[in-house]
């Protein structure tokens, strides 16, 4: 739905599952005598080759193995080291894009200049965009490019045609807030958060202090940009006028986590799983917030919620690897204490 995942849609990157200690990272080494060899690539949205950002690349080896996953940067490069001589194959899942699975041969030479294009699904039924009463009561042609708008910036990841969509509802609508939200959001997704916090602002100022969306948006915004004390103003003000906006409540877990609160963000991101069950950022959340608290019960319970909603995702499938190591950890662990136990 639109309007639950527009912040969450820049969300997802913030936060990824987190790493199992150094014993626990998977990786893939040169054997000795050998000069570590590498995969440098570059990843575009096709038709649009705007760089694909934060697209999770994943890499297995002639075994099936997998190497420790990278992000792409903000140009859509990657560069994956620290490997052997021999045949990989490269994996991108990204939501709303058809999978990617392309064979790499590594003879003793880095592979560089590997580049991927992204294409999209094939067309689904529109999903069940939420419209608030208010943003009913536009004039019809402002209503079509809110809705043209928000498809190619959530669905198309076209951010520059996104905003002037969004910028020709404002013209056409001038004293409705929720063309400005989406501008914010826009120019949020290009990087340009001055004019993001600017349009968040002013959506905040017509609304007459009333619109949530926009509150949180600016909350996770200021987050973003370290500035805590605002964000969490935001953020509670949004909950204060929703209370039942799931997002509001993973923005103030996320807050709560990075300010090591890990009983008080359990509790926001418990409340967020519970008004939105299906929300992927959540769990991560969660997983992120047990594992800081050593409780390795409770991350099994993340991760397989996880796996459960998001088995063949990229995301999905560190999920599932994470989750054999925490068992084999919880299993060890076990077995030391009965060994220690024993007279």
């Amino acid at each position: 739905m639109y309007r639950l995942g527009a912040v969450g849609l820049l969300a997802v990157s913030a936060l990824a599952f987190p790493c199992f200690g150094s014993g626990f990272q998977l990786g893939h080494f040169p054997s000795e005598g050998h000069e570590a060899l590498k995969i440098d690539g570059t990843v575009y949205y096709d038709g649009s080759n705007k760089p694909a950002e934060n697209v999770m690349v994943q890499l297995t080896d002639a075994q099936g193995d997998a190497i420790t996953p990278v992000m792409t940067d903000q140009s859509g490069g990657f560069r994956i080291g620290g490997l052997n001589a021999g045949t990989f194959t490269l994996l991108i899942h990204a939501d709303g894009f058809q999978p990617v699975q392309m064979l790499i041969d590594l003879s003793y030479n880095s592979q560089r200049g590997v580049t991927v294009y992204l294409k999209p699904l094939p067309s689904k039924a529109a999903p069940n965009e939420s419209i608030s009463a208010h943003e009913y009561t536009m004039p019809p042609k402002a209503r079509e490019l809110m809705t043209e708008g928000k498809k190619r910036l959530y669905d198309d990841k076209n951010a520059t045609a996104a905003l002037a969509d969004f910028q020709a509802a404002e013209a056409a609508a001038p004293e409705f807030y929720e063309p400005k939200y989406q501008i914010g959001m826009a120019y949020m997704t290009l990087g340009q958060r001055d004019d993001a916090e600017k349009n968040f602002h002013a959506s905040i100022d017509l609304s007459g202090d009333k619109y949530a969306d926009a509150e949180v948006g600016l909350g996770s915004l200021l987050l973003d940009k370290g500035n805590y004390a605002g964000g969490e103003h935001a953020i509670r003000r949004g909950i204060e006028i929703a209370p039942t906006f799931w997002l509001g409540y993973y923005e103030l877990g996320r807050l709560e986590m990075n300010q090591n609160l890990f009983a008080d963000a359990e509790k926001s991101a418990e409340r967020a799983r519970a008004l939105e069950p299906s929300a992927l950022i959540v769990y991560r959340l969660l997983s992120n917030i047990h594992m800081q608290q050593k409780n390795y019960a409770a991350l099994l319970d993340d991760l397989d919620a996880y796996i459960k909603l998001d088995p063949k995702s990229i995301m999905g499938i560190h999920a599932q690897q994470l989750r054999l190591q925490v068992e084999a950890r919880v299993a060890k662990e076990k077995s030391d204490a009965e060994a220690n136990s024993k007279p």
